[in-house]
């Protein structure tokens, strides 16, 4: 099958698991070229993630976003930030004050304001960015602070499930992480994305509360790993 009819599927998917709900689809591009990413666009997305930021700024100056919005889901590495904000409509993995700092810095500067999401690691892995959930409120207070940014929701990438329905547990605890901090009314913090769910588990996302979901294999078939080699 192709892209536009791997698109129709995984839609289909998501209508049966939102029930009515509005879902975001955004189509994880990483390692996918030019052509595969304006095709996914053309078969209706909402949005497109890369990442990282090279392969953003390639495809973005091809103009293969176009017709859909701009996403970073990629570890955001400090040096990144300016090639990044007022370029992306949404920076999904911020996890630490210092990023926040940089990307309120920025966004001011541009005379923009940089709608992002904070990256929580809740399954506690070493390896994987984002921050505990206890720090979420500390972290929300700052971002409070900054008119240069604004705070979206949430977002997670829970371990690789070793068997369906693993990662419900998770995907569940961030529903009430993501309702319990919303009820606090920070000033410049709005919960209105909850981005949760790839390719393997997205319908399980969706049952237990996200709103958005990140496919790529879904769409695009396996990512063609050897285009990356010699790439950071």
């Amino acid at each position: 099958m192709g892209i536009s009819e791997n698109v129709r599927l995984v839609r289909e998917t998501i209508e049966r698991a939102a029930g009515g709900r509005r879902v975001y689809l955004v189509a994880a591009t990483k390692m996918n070229g030019a052509e595969a990413v304006r095709q996914a666009v053309a078969a209706g997305v909402d949005a497109c993630g890369e990442n990282r930021e090279q392969e953003f700024t390639e495809k973005n100056a091809l103009g293969a976003y176009d017709g859909a919005e701009k996403h970073f889901i990629g570890h955001l590495q400090r040096n990144k930030v300016n090639k990044l904000v007022g370029k992306v409509d949404l920076i999904q993995s911020v996890d630490s004050a210092e990023l926040l700092d940089l990307i309120d810095r920025r966004a001011r500067a541009l005379g923009v304001v940089q709608d992002i999401l904070i990256e929580i690691s809740i399954a506690g892995e070493e390896q994987k960015s984002g921050i505990p959930p206890e720090a979420l409120p500390e972290l929300l207070a700052c971002a409070a602070a900054l008119p240069g940014l604004r705070v979206r929701g949430l977002m997670c990438v829970p371990p690789i499930a070793a068997a369906p329905g693993d990662n419900r547990r998770y995907f569940a605890a961030m529903r009430q992480l993501f309702i319990d901090n919303g009820e606090k009314k920070y000033h410049n913090v709005s919960m209105d994305f909850l981005s949760m769910g790839m390719t393997d588990d997205y319908p399980e996302a969706i049952a237990e509360g996200a709103n958005m979901v990140r496919v790529g294999t879904g769409i695009f078939g396996p990512r063609p790993y050897h285009v990356a080699e010699g790439q950071p």
